[in-house]
């Protein structure tokens, strides 16, 4: 029998993360990674979001990826809603990545871009790097059975007939949930989207785009009945996609592979990538229908990436889960190790926030898709979004709602949505709307705080390999966490009340070495258009004085800053 501190099933994305930052943080615990496939091997799900970068670089594997040569990731190229036209969502200014020699450093605007992986590459990277940094890795070994006594895990057995006994386990298995189903954890389906994917790979496509030294943005093009997805994964290879509802597929009576040929077809821009490009004749399929477990941790055992649940395709958010949940399960192992008697609120806050992530991702995925008139079926989704934050409103009044800043429900000291800064939201809305995004705080200049019926707490927070927990406040299930950009807003409404002297405050108090300071205040202002929204500060508007006037399309879409929250003051 083998004994050990964490045992992994499954050496994918997930399962590597956790496993090296338990090693990272900690160099004496034994962790054991069991793999039923041998690397390398393909995998679907090779577009980025920038936030992986963070991950990466404190995993210490960032420069190992560099070193592939995977495409940068500056953004992508949209055509969706009622216009043929193509936009642009970019991470950077204007899509512009300055030309920079490769291999580079994760800074500057490399910090603020993306990877789109060749995940046969990417995954063994990943794992390898695992395993140079201790944890033991056992390739081609099928975990067959997992014994449970109650809400604990007893031990696990291989398809070599080895039994291996762990103090704490990690559910790495995707889709498959080999723990979760051990359990009976059920699932739920917070969205009525039930689509499919297909997909193949081709070699020596062009790229739509060729921007500075290796940078590229990939291709999300709606069809009457699906959209695809054409995402360059190296000088070469191309991984092409056609995502459509699971019923116009039962619809159309066509084969898989007639359905795929007949999209490529039909769609100019994507036909005329591949007219010099060949198959590798590897065509898959799958469901991607969202789910999300119903609990996600028990006694002694964590769920981590698809095992924990899946979002839609269509916001590329399926790596950042499986590396954001990973990496948060590696820090509560590491937390209840230390401490032990911590255990059941770090499962505690485990659950809910990476429970809320996944329901922030599948609501917006329905949110993009309600905004498309080829979907015209799914625009009743907006209304179930808002009914999800206590709003009765018409389909059209809850997309106006989305559009002036609805569900904000912000990963901890971001102004974020499933991933996407505030000033992305309204410029993304929009863009489906056809109308300028409502900033709520052009309408004020003065602002205080409003505190009322709200009682104080803490939350989470996962900085440098600790678990540390924040002051907060909690209002009608609404959390205003005093991280970052709110806590510097926080401290600063305590003196200044008028719009200019806030300005002028956070210029002179914001840390420096974060970028440029007029970047610094935007970031604070977006937050603080969160808290007017969400109601923790109240604004009032004296015509004797200037208010803002900001525009969506003056800023740059990107989604958040691949960094740390702006430090944070102490009590």
């Amino acid at each position: 029998m083998i004994e050990c501190d964490v045992a992994i099933i499954g050496g994918g994305p997930a399962g590597s993360t956790a496993g090296a930052l338990l090693r990272q943080y900690d160099p004496t615990l034994r962790v054991l990674i069991f793999e039923r496939e041998w690397f390398p091997r393909d995998h679907v799900g090779e577009s980025q979001l920038p936030v992986i970068g963070q991950v990466l670089h404190e995993m210490g594997v960032w420069e190992k990826v560099e070193a592939a040569g995977f495409p940068i990731k500056v953004g992508a190229t949209y055509r969706w809603g009622t216009s043929d036209d193509l936009w642009n969502f970019d991470f950077i200014p204007n899509g512009q990545l300055h030309d920079e020699l490769r291999p580079g450093r994760f800074a500057g605007q490399r910090s603020e871009t993306a990877f789109q992986v060749d995940r046969a590459i990417y995954d063994k990277i990943l794992l390898d790097h695992a395993q140079e940094l201790g944890c033991t890795v056992r390739e081609g070994t099928r975990v067959v059975r997992v014994s449970a006594d109650g809400d604990r895990v007893e031990g696990l057995e291989t398809d070599d007939g080895e039994t291996t006994k762990a103090r704490y386990y990690v559910d790495a298995t995707g889709g498959s949930g080999l723990v979760r189903r051990t359990f009976g954890i059920e699932v739920e389906q917070p969205t009525s989207l039930q689509n499919i994917a297909i997909w193949d790979y081709w070699q020596n496509a062009e790229w739509a785009a060729e921007i500075g030294v290796g940078g590229t943005r990939v291709q999300v093009l709606s069809l009457g009945y699906g959209w695809i997805w054409f995402i360059p994964l190296g000088p070469t290879r191309t991984s092409v996609g056609l995502v459509v509802p699971a019923a116009y597929y039962k619809r159309s009576r066509l084969r898989t592979e007639e359905l795929y040929q007949k999209a490529i077809s039909e769609e100019p821009r994507i036909r005329s990538l591949l007219a010099n490009a060949t198959s590798e004749g590897k065509l898959l399929a799958t469901k991607d229908w969202s789910f999300v477990a119903t609990r996600m941790s028990g006694e002694n055992w964590w769920l981590a990436g698809d095992a924990c649940g899946f979002a839609d395709p269509i916001l590329a958010a399926g790596m950042t889960l499986a590396h954001a949940s990973a990496r948060e399960v590696a820090y509560c192992l590491l937390e209840a190790i230390r401490e032990p008697e911590g255990l059941s609120r770090l499962r505690e806050v485990y659950n809910d926030r990476h429970s809320r992530r996944l329901r922030q991702h599948i609501r917006f995925a329905d949110y993009w898709y309600s905004a498309n008139a080829h979907f015209t079926d799914l625009k009743e989704y907006t209304r179930e979004i808002a009914r999800a934050a206590g709003l009765d409103l018409d389909p059209d009044r809850a997309f106006q709602w989305l559009g002036t800043g609805g569900f904000v429900n912000d990963d901890l000291g971001y102004a974020s949505i499933g991933a996407y800064s505030i000033g992305a939201i309204k410029q993304i809305a929009q863009v489906f709307g056809g109308a300028p995004a409502d900033w709520r705080i052009n309408r004020a200049n003065e602002f205080r705080l409003n505190l009322v019926g709200a009682h104080s707490t803490t939350v989470a927070s996962f900085r440098e390999g600790r678990v540390r927990y924040e002051p907060a406040y909690v209002r009608d299930g609404k959390v205003l966490a005093l991280v970052g950009p709110y806590r510097h807003l926080f401290n600063t409404l305590q003196h200044e009340n008028s719009l200019s002297r806030i300005v002028g405050r956070l210029e002179a108090t914001l840390p420096r070495g974060l970028g440029d300071p007029k970047e610094r205040v935007a970031y604070c202002l977006h937050a603080l258009e969160t808290m007017v929204v969400d109601g923790w500060v109240k604004g009032r508007l004296n015509k004797k004085h200037p208010s803002l006037a900001l525009r969506t399309d003056d800023e740059t879409p990107t989604l958040y800053r691949n960094r740390e929250p702006l430090p944070v003051e102490s009590a």
